[in-house]
């Protein structure tokens, strides 16, 4: 990687130093000359030390840097690095960097990976925290935090660092500081998933209480039906039990007498007897005519017609008698109240 190192200088005049305009086109112009590679990454080596200060940059070029492990402390001051990139992290042979006199706001979470940083200068920087993960670093002998908006808390752990003594200490306690808020938020952690725990385990308690509600249900149902289903057979075995017993118990109906065919009587047959039919017609007509001579004529007073008058004689009074005696029990019935 090449990197431009004819920088321009701004006028030393103060009108022109506060000019909004005249900083922002020398920033851009700083920027573009960052994107002009003009000299290896390699003459930037020096023994096992990078040195990319006052190099205009505005990002990290880690690809370049990760090509030289050995390379064990890399100077990034004065420059205008707004953040690091992600990938910083993969710089694991580190044991010095320098980041002074930037414009950095904020550092990679993951920057407890660099576990052989012994050397870290932030001076002068725009930081307000450190990540969770600066706890990670170990081997942290020398920390400077000066000149950075930090929260009150942390400046006031991080102290002053006038000199050798006051960085290390600030490496130690800021390390000690850090490793708390470490702990308590691992602490939360473990609070939100407990809680989470919790919950999980308190719904699948519902669950199984709503499948087995839901289990009895149905159990419930299916009895019912059976019940349903047995009263009906029972039902129906009754209804066809009371069939049956009607059925025994009703009287078999007479039987009706087949009309007697009556046998054509041969014509043979026939005439006999209409022939003798004809004869009690002539013999009945004979007598009836004899009695009417007898009892109507002069006739009467012969011996001949004697039997046949007192016949009659006596005909008639039989006749008047069951007359006299009919009347008699109907006056009878009528007295009876």
């Amino acid at each position: 990687m090449t990197y431009s190192t004819n920088v321009p200088h701004l006028p030393d005049t103060p009108d022109v130093l506060c000019d909004p305009v005249v900083q922002s086109c020398y920033w851009a112009a700083l920027g573009k000359m960052s994107k002009n590679k003009v000299l290896n990454l390699r003459d930037k080596i020096n023994d096992n030390e990078v040195d990319l200060s006052l190099s205009n940059l505005t990002e990290v070029p880690v690809k370049e840097l990760a090509a030289f492990p050995k390379a064990t402390m890399l100077d990034l001051s004065c420059n205008n690095l707004t953040s690091l990139p992600p990938d910083f992290c993969s710089l694991t042979h580190l044991v010095k960097i320098d980041l002074s006199k930037n414009q950095i706001v904020s550092l990679p979470a993951d920057l407890g990976r660099l576990v052989a940083l012994q050397h870290l200068d932030l001076y002068n920087n725009k930081l307000t925290s450190l990540p969770l993960s600066f706890s990670q670093l170990r081997n942290l002998k020398w920390l400077d935090l000066k000149d950075n908006p930090l929260e009150p808390t942390l400046a006031k752990v991080a102290g002053d660092c006038l000199d050798e003594k006051q960085c290390k200490q600030c490496a130690t306690k800021v390390l000690q500081h850090m490793k708390a808020l470490q702990e308590e938020a691992d602490k939360e952690r473990e609070r939100r998933l407990h809680k989470e725990r919790e919950r999980e385990k308190k719904k699948e308690a519902q669950q199984r209480a709503r499948e087995a509600k839901e289990k009895e249900a149905r159990k419930r149902e299916k009895a019912e039906e059976k019940e349903r289903k047995r009263r009906e057979f029972d039902a129906q075995r009754a209804a066809q039990a009371a069939q049956e017993k009607r059925k025994e118990q009703k009287p078999e109906k007479p039987r009706q007498d087949r009309p007697v065919a009556v046998k054509s009587v041969p014509k043979s047959k026939r005439s006999i007897l209409g022939v003798l039919l004809k004869l009690v017609v002539m013999l009945l007509g004979g007598a009836f005519g004899a009695v009417a001579v007898c009892h109507m004529t002069s006739l009467r007073k012969e011996a001949a017609c004697a039997p046949l008058n007192m016949l009659v004689e006596e005909a008639l009074s039989w006749a008047q008698g069951q007359e006299v005696l009919r009347n008699i029990l109907q006056k009878l019935s009528k007295q009876q109240p």
